[in-house]
Formats: structure tokens, C-alpha cells, sequence
């Protein structure tokens, strides 16, 4: 919630809600844990000279919120219904760390911060826009799919390569590796790049579950340019090897950015 814009953000996406749901939410925040009474409410929302239905209208106020917090009355996860008393705000409220003005005349160019500029809570950098992140993301995930296609479909060249400088044993658990990994991987990259074009919401949770199973999966394919060295030689294989280890951590980033209200 920005107080001084009058927004309210969820993973960065600005939800729709009208004056009155707002300021209930501002004062159930004030107040977050306590009973707010209906008579405190309609004192600061509704002032003794205002002609209202003021059962019915701080109602349908509430059910305005409760929509646009994705919340309900029977199983409330933010906002209670205290019959006949009031409501009580359910979650922990954190507030943002304020930043220190930036010195003006430092003179040194990394101690101004550029103003207006969101900074995201954990990372310290600030947040981009989420079309560039979960752009990013997705291409990503499109070139684990070209490359396990393009594995796929040469097989035979990967078999004959392995075979050369290593033992018939080993280049069968190679091409073995490859099937089992492009197999797992596929439906993987698939998931994730659905994922992040219909923007799910939950995607960072999620991304945070499979981690383990990315990291493995994109460090045993971080080996795949040795497969050219003959054709890329071995100094742009090694370069290609050591860029790929790190993709794995900057999808993670990227995640973190997109979806900065998931801990990952």
C-alpha cells in the first residue's frame, strides 16, 4: 500500500479499489490486530451531517475490499468479521525501511540515489518492470528448450562425439543423461514458460520448490558446449560452460524481481 498515491500493489500489479474500501484498509492497518468498531468507522468515513445507509454502504465497502485482497468472510485471511462489534486486520503489517535522503553534494556517483526510484526489499537494487523480468524469464526457458531439442535430434552426432574421447561405457551413460535430463526437462521448461506468460501469481513459491531440481538440471546441461569443442574450440567451450553455470541463479533473480512478494 502507498498512502501517498493512493494504490495498492500486489507483486507489483496495481489493484483496482475504490476511495472508501481504501481508507477501511488504511484504518484497519492503523489499528492492525485491534477490533475497529463499525461506530469508528462510520465516524471517520461517514461525518454526522452525511445522509447514508450506513449499514449497507460500509458492507458493501468491506465486500469491495475483501475482492480485491482476494479474502473471504467464512475463511478470512486479512479481514475478520467481529458480528455486531467490528474488524480486526489479520495479517502482519511490515512497513518499508525508510531510505536516507541522498547527500547532494557527495560528488561521488554511486551515493545519489535517483529519486522516485522502488527499490526491491531484499535484492537492494531497484525494480524493473516486470514485462522486462518475465520477459527475461521466459527466454530462458526457450533456449533449455532449443537446446534440448537440438540434443535430441542429434543423438547420433552426440554418440559418435562421446565415443571418441571416452570409453564405450561412459559414452553410453552420456547419451543416457541426455535422454533422461532433455525427458525431465521439456515438460520443465514448458510449465514454467505457461507460467510466466499468464503471469501466475504463485510462480515465485513454486520456482522456489523446484530450485533444487533446476540447479541439477542446468549444471549437468552447463557441460553440453565440450560437446563442440572440435567445431568452437576449447577456450569459447570453457566460456560457454563457466556463462551457463551461472543461468541458473539469475533465473532465481529474475523471479525475485517479477514476483518480489515471495521469498526465494
Amino acid at each position: 500500500m502507498d498512502l501517498a498515491a493512493g494504490e495498492l500493489r500486489k507483486s507489483g500489479v496495481r489493484l483496482r479499489l475504490q476511495e472508501q474500501p481504501f481508507q477501511i484498509l488504511v484504518i484497519l492497518l492503523e489499528r492492525a490486530g485491534d477490533v475497529v468498531t463499525r461506530e469508528e468507522l462510520r465516524q471517520r468515513l461517514w461525518p454526522a451531517d452525511t445522509f447514508v445507509d450506513f449499514d449497507h454502504s460500509l458492507n458493501t465497502a468491506v465486500n469491495k475490499l475483501r475482492e480485491a485482497l482476494g479474502d473471504s468472510a467464512s475463511s478470512p485471511r486479512y479481514v475478520e468479521t467481529l458480528a455486531r462489534r467490528g474488524y480486526r486486520f489479520l495479517a502482519v503489517v511490515e512497513r518499508p525501511e525508510t531510505r536516507p535522503d541522498p547527500a547532494p553534494s557527495s560528488g561521488h556517483p554511486f551515493n545519489d540515489q535517483p529519486a522516485g526510484r522502488t527499490f526491491h526489499r531484499d535484492l537492494e537494487v531497484p525494480v524493473p518492470q516486470r514485462s522486462l523480468t518475465r520477459g527475461l524469464f521466459a527466454l530462458l526457458q526457450v533456449m533449455y528448450l532449443i537446446f534440448y531439442v537440438a540434443a535430441l535430434f542429434r543423438l547420433p552426432e552426440i554418440q559418435r562425439i562421446t565415443s571418441a574421447f571416452l570409453p564405450a561405457w561412459g559414452a553410453q551413460v552420456i547419451f543416457a543423461a541426455v535422454l533422461v535430463t532433455a525427458g525431465v526437462g521439456i515438460p520443465l521448461r514448458c510449465y514454467l514458460v505457461s507460467a510466466v506468460a499468464f503471469d501466475h501469481q504463485r510462480l515465485g513459491e513454486k520456482f522456489q520448490r523446484m530450485f533444487l531440481l533446476i540447479l541439477v538440471l542446468d549444471q549437468l546441461w552447463a557441460i553440453a558446449p565440450f560437446l563442440m569443442t572440435h567445431q568452437i574450440g576449447f577456450g569459447a567451450a570453457f566460456a560457454a560452460t563457466a556463462a551457463l553455470l551461472y543461468v541458473p541463479f539469475s533465473e532465481r533473480t529474475l523471479v525475485r524481481l517479477a514476483y518480489p512478494g515471495v521469498a526465494a
